[in-house]
């Protein structure tokens, strides 16, 4: 079965950078959250996004017939990694933007089609079933 090699590929490493990006968001975050005192959970969802983005970019090779919603995940968490990830350090938001993109775009060929040839009716029999 044919498969969305280039979205998922794509998204896959840009969800590697996502995931670095939110690396650096959560030591900073977690650097100043020990400075002040404050909270520091807000920080981590760098890291779930960068997650996220990896799980989908997977999902997208292992369930091509979804792929136009894997896409439209895809270009979702792209945009929201812009404040959360450092937009994947902005490498990674434009390689998982292009892969949701492409997903988004990708059309699976229809299945193919069966063909039974029937056999002929004996003679002298009614034709039907």
């Amino acid at each position: 079965m044919p498969r969305p090699v280039a979205a998922s590929a794509l998204t896959i490493v840009g969800g590697f950078f996502v995931l670095i990006g939110g690396a650096v968001v959560a030591l900073i975050g977690t650097f100043f959250a020990w400075i002040f005192g404050v909270g520091a959970t807000v920080f981590y969802l760098g890291l779930a996004v960068g997650v996220a983005v990896i799980v989908v970019g997977v999902l997208m090779a292992l369930v091509p017939r979804a792929s136009q919603v894997w896409g439209a995940v895809a270009i979702v968490l792209a945009l929201v990694s812009i404040p959360v990830a450092l937009a994947g350090l902005v490498v990674g938001f434009f390689l998982v933007l292009l892969g949701g993109i492409l997903a988004w775009a990708y059309r699976p060929p229809p299945a193919p089609v069966e063909y039974r040839v029937m056999p002929p009716d004996p003679p002298g029999r009614a034709p039907g079933p």
